[in-house]
């Protein structure tokens, strides 16, 4: 097996993880808000990475604090943050063909970051996809306006792009499990204090299966997926690997309507099939590294 083709299969296992996290979200928001679904699920995590770092020690110098200070940012809190705050007023069916664009802004995102060149056909298909999802949310949206949950949905989106872009780099110096490690480690004495303090005496009393969604979202969105993205990140470059990530919209209808019960319509797994299709031609289109 190539390098490549090894790259492009962890990032597979990645986004098949990651394809549960807006509705396991969703399902936690129902009785955690989510500022502290964030800070907890952060907080677990780091204590995973804590420990995976004991076990197998990893050093970092002061040149990878600035990267793992934006990982920490963007992909520790602002994407769970944000997507938390979209899961609360739309469904986790419609915020996965939202985020099908996210194959997309990553690479946006790695054009300045790490100076990856798309070809003119990359960028029509961008600007093709966008507006294909903004008429998707505007058709979802209360008479014909984009949902709150849309514009958080978009924050999101441009947060984890960010993060990919910037943990893709910092991958090729460091294991892509430390990566997301560090990052981890580093932000446990604002998210361990932040936890704490944002305890309500409610959630004890939260049912079993939002706890487990929070387990979920600390142990496996926050944490194991990255082993396996962020290795492939480094092995076959952040474009070639995003496309896998077309998989992660229908992973999170096919979710969305097993475990949450939503009603995935046919207009829904169409502008599903469109949007991947759009971002399928821009990702096949030359980039350059």
């Amino acid at each position: 097996m190539s390098r490549e083709t090894l790259g492009l299969l962890l990032g597979f296992i990645g986004v098949v993880i990651f394809g549960a996290t807006l509705p396991m979200t969703r399902l936690a928001v129902e009785s955690f808000d989510p500022l502290f679904l964030t800070l907890a699920r952060a907080a677990a995590a780091g204590l995973l990475a804590g420990a995976s770092l004991l076990a197998r020690p990893v050093a970092i110098t002061r040149q990878h604090l600035s990267a793992l200070a934006i990982i920490a940012a963007t992909l520790v809190i602002g994407f769970p943050l944000l997507s938390g705050i979209a899961m609360t007023t739309v469904p986790a069916a419609h915020g996965g063909v939202v985020l099908g664009i996210l194959p997309l802004a990553t690479v946006i995102a790695s054009v300045f970051i790490n100076n990856e060149r798309p070809s003119a056909l990359f960028w029509f298909a961008a600007v093709s996809g966008g507006a294909l999802v903004i008429v998707f949310a505007l058709r979802d949206g209360e008479f014909g306006r984009l949902a709150v949950g849309d514009l958080w949905l978009g924050l999101s989106a441009a947060s984890a792009a960010v993060g990919y872009a910037v943990s893709g780099r910092l991958s090729r110096a460091l294991p892509g499990w430390a990566v997301i490690s560090w990052a981890l480690v580093l932000s446990l004495p604002v998210t361990v204090i932040a936890t704490f303090f944002l305890w309500q005496p409610g959630y004890a009393s939260a049912p079993a299966n939002h706890w487990g969604a929070l387990a979920y979202l600390a142990a496996f969105s926050m944490f194991i997926g990255f082993f396996a993205w962020n290795a492939g990140l480094a092995m076959a470059g952040v474009a070639r690997v995003s496309q896998v990530q077309l998989l992660q919209t229908f992973v999170t209808l096919a979710i969305a309507a097993l475990i949450l019960g939503e009603a995935v319509d046919t207009a829904t797994i169409l502008f599903a099939v469109a949007v991947s299709a759009i971002v399928f031609a821009g990702r096949r289109a030359p980039v350059r590294r």
